[in-house]
């Protein structure tokens, strides 16, 4: 498993919020939903993403926007509009001036708006849920991301822009397997793309020690590790392994192997009933009382009162 596999894997959509909206220029809307994680594409003309800080970007039919929350943005047919719409947490449209739109704007499944047949058709992602396990990729991810059409994989976005609106059994599951298709595409190419800011475990996975040494740390992560015994199945230097880890990485082995095995414990807790003894050994930890510990240092918060706030984590 390479690190960006590990990572994608574990930030799976469940129940995510997809809606195609229909809109007559000019239109703006105002995003505050607080997701953790946006996709949006125009299937029909163009749109304008404007992020609470940062530079406007223009979405073109097949484009797609990753936007990483929790920050408002806005959506519009031209970057200086003001709002007309706003969108709130659980996915509640209303007006400025609070008047509520979602069932006078309903057309239909997963459709909403009140443009005409020649509007802009917009489809928008959202992942509510906090992916403890791609939590490492978010924040390698900047506020907006924007792959362009050519860049990306286009069928996917007609797929997902042809299936929005079925309401077949089983539909919800189906589309949320394709919005991550959609995301895993996209953030594949923007971390390839020319002139890439890609982070440095994206980077290291091709480093002929580096690489070998993250695909270890990632398959067998349960492992009793330290840097001279990864340094012997990689088959260099304790020294040697340790310092290109570290320049490449951006951080030594062994803190790298922490945060991916709290990461693999958030996602059981959030995700399975098991004990804290089970998940701790699951992960590499002795026991539960020494994953309470690692897990509070660097949460902020226990596995226990992790697992009460529904899986969203202080740090």
């Amino acid at each position: 498993m390479d690190a960006l596999t590990g990572l994608l894997d574990g930030a799976r959509a469940r129940g995510a919020f997809l809606v195609r909206s229909v809109l007559d220029p000019p239109w703006s809307l105002l995003v505050r939903d607080r997701a953790p994680l946006t996709v949006l594409t125009p299937l029909r003309g163009e749109a304008w993403v404007v992020p609470d800080a940062g530079e406007a970007a223009r979405l073109r039919p097949g484009d797609v926007a990753l936007l990483r929350g929790p920050d408002p943005y806005r959506v519009a047919s031209s970057p200086e509009l003001p709002p007309t719409v706003v969108i709130h947490p659980g996915d509640r449209s209303a007006t400025v001036g609070g008047e509520e739109l979602c069932e006078r704007l309903r057309l239909g499944a997963r459709s909403w708006g009140g443009g005409s047949a020649e509007g802009t058709v917009l489809v928008t992602g959202t992942y509510h849920a906090d992916a403890a396990v791609g939590r490492r990729l978010l924040t390698a991810l900047p506020a907006l991301a924007v792959v362009p059409a050519e860049a990306g994989e286009g069928s996917l976005v007609s797929l997902l822009g042809w299936e929005i609106t079925r309401d077949e059994p089983g539909q919800e599951v189906f589309l949320d397997r394709l919005l991550d298709l959609v995301v895993v595409s996209s953030v594949r190419a923007w971390f390839t793309r020319s002139g890439s800011a890609a982070p440095g475990w994206y980077s290291a996975a091709g480093d002929p020690v580096v690489g070998p040494a993250l695909r270890l740390l990632h398959d067998r992560a349960r492992e009793n590790w330290t840097v001279a015994a990864l340094a012997a199945e990689v088959g260099v230097s304790r020294a040697t392994l340790a310092r290109r880890f570290t320049e490449l990485v951006g951080e030594p082995p062994m803190s790298y192997l922490t945060d991916w095995r709290l990461s693999l414990a958030a996602d059981l807790l959030r995700g399975s009933t098991a004990t804290l003894e089970v998940v701790a050994r699951r992960v590499g930890y002795g026991s539960a009382f020494a994953l309470s510990t690692a897990f509070r240092r660097e949460r902020g918060m226990s596995p226990r009162e992790f697992r009460r706030a529904g899986g969203r984590a202080a740090g």
